[in-house]
């Protein structure tokens, strides 16, 4: 499920990892090591569509379509911090590569910069899902009593930002 969830767009899945790894059921270091891949994976997969199919792509799917202007001007200038910073920006995380590898931008520079975009990924949100966790205990003491309750707010939360990206997407 981290995996998957990296690959596409993950933070919810990957902020709940973290949590989880603070509580002791997953491996801090396998969550990050899962998602700094899958992450990196995705992003790799979503380059070589647009680099191999960016017109039918963006042809068939206008709300990307419509962001590859602004992406396009934003790799001419600053395609380094565009690599890195797309991962962060709402929207831009399926968009993003696809409109760069539909730039003609060399694969190996953008495998190189989505390396360390993953990296950083990451560590920001697996570490703030820990800290969360972290931050819960102090506030709370014994999580485990609410824990069940946190979880299920959670996924209602992750499921209400899930219909609301559709229905705006839709819109």
């Amino acid at each position: 499920m981290l995996a998957l969830g990296c690959f596409l767009e993950g933070e919810t899945i990957l902020a709940l990892a973290g949590y989880a790894a603070h509580r002791g059921y997953l491996d801090f270091g396998w969550v990050l090591a899962i998602a700094v891949t899958s992450g990196f994976a995705g992003d790799q997969f979503f380059f070589w569509i647009g680099r191999r199919h960016g017109a039918a792509v963006l042809a068939r799917w206008p709300s990307i379509a419509a962001q590859t202007a602004r992406v396009g001007r934003l790799i001419e200038r600053y395609h380094a911090w565009v690599i890195v910073g797309m991962r962060f920006a709402y929207g831009l995380r399926i968009a993003g590569p696809i409109a760069i590898g539909a730039s003609g931008l060399s694969p190996r520079r953008f495998a190189l910069f989505n390396a360390l975009g993953a990296a950083l990924w990451a560590v920001a949100i697996g570490g703030a899902g820990w800290l969360f966790g972290q931050a819960l205990q102090k506030l709370l003491g014994e999580v485990h009593r609410y824990e069940a309750a946190i979880v299920i707010g959670a996924l209602f939360t992750a499921a209400a930002i899930a219909l609301a990206r559709r229905r705006s997407r839709r819109g």
